[in-house]
């Protein structure tokens, strides 16, 4: 009898329907934002909140209290690589992005509590990074926004936009390190025959100005290992660089040669042009 009962049960278990999980739009809208800084990717997960004739400032966002930056979840924010925020050093990962806003300077936290509902349980002894932010004025806008402004090769502004306010938070990427850093792991990791791999974290360093000992060895290594016309090309600039002519255009020559053999042939015009300078008389 007791068989039959664990029996009847497990086959309404198995029976039964599934309860699925309904999916209702929210009022304020999950967005995401993503900006490549370098080979690091920065990125918000936010939902965007409504003016709505409201009063925000110092009201529905009240003033000296932590605040979401958002609607809903606690905004997050990550950083694959470590940045400075402000000037100042924060490890890569993924935070929650508090502020306390007040009718002055802003408080701007990365906080290792990334997984709550609001700032209702919000514990400032998991602050990673506090940095002080002066909001400025702008037209309205009627949906909160964040975005990455103020680009350059090693920086960006991140931007939040709401009512009448913007508060700028300014990102510092230290490009050449990272850079170097992956590119010496890869290295590491790579195939006795990677030729590429050499090849291009070589470049990197030569225009960069940066490791040029070491980018000059893996250049050696790449050509040992296939003397392609890039890598040739680049060894050629380099020694013409150096002021070694004659031993440029030897290499230049051979970089050349490579080239039109390749399969499909190269594009040698700018080599050969800098080859006629250097054995100009």
């Amino acid at each position: 009898m007791k068989s039959s009962l664990i029996l009847l049960a497990l086959t309404i278990a198995v029976t039964s329907p599934a309860r699925a999980e309904l999916t209702l739009p929210r009022i304020s809208q999950n967005a995401t934002v993503t900006q490549s800084i370098g080979i690091t990717d920065l990125t918000v997960k936010y939902s965007r909140p409504g003016v709505k004739n409201r009063p925000i400032w110092g009201a529905l966002v009240p003033y000296s209290k932590p605040w979401r930056t958002g609607a809903n979840d606690a905004t997050n924010f990550t950083t694959t690589d470590p940045i400075s925020v402000a000037g100042k050093p924060l490890p890569a990962g993924t935070y929650a992005l508090f502020t306390i806003p007040t009718a002055g300077d802003w408080t701007v936290i990365f906080s290792q509590q990334k997984d709550l509902w609001g700032a209702f349980d919000y514990d400032s002894t998991q602050d990673v990074l506090r940095i002080q932010a002066t909001p400025t004025t702008v037209e309205a806008q009627e949906w909160m926004a964040f975005s990455f402004e103020s680009l350059t090769p090693t920086s960006a502004d991140l931007v939040l936009s709401w009512e009448k306010l913007r508060v700028a938070v300014p990102i510092t990427v230290d490009v050449n390190a990272i850079t170097l850093a992956k590119g010496r792991r890869e290295l590491t990791a790579s195939m006795s025959d990677d030729w590429r791999t050499r090849y291009r974290l070589a470049q990197f360093c030569y225009d960069q100005g940066i490791a040029l000992d070491d980018a000059s060895k893996w250049l050696d290594q790449s050509i040992a290992i296939r003397p392609a016309y890039s890598n040739q090309a680049l060894r050629a600039r380099w020694l013409a660089k150096d002021g070694k002519k004659k031993e440029a255009a030897a290499v230049a020559q051979k970089a050349i040669a490579a080239g039109k053999a390749a399969k499909p042939p190269a594009d040698t015009n700018s080599l050969e042009k800098d080859l006629a300078t250097w054995t100009a008389n």
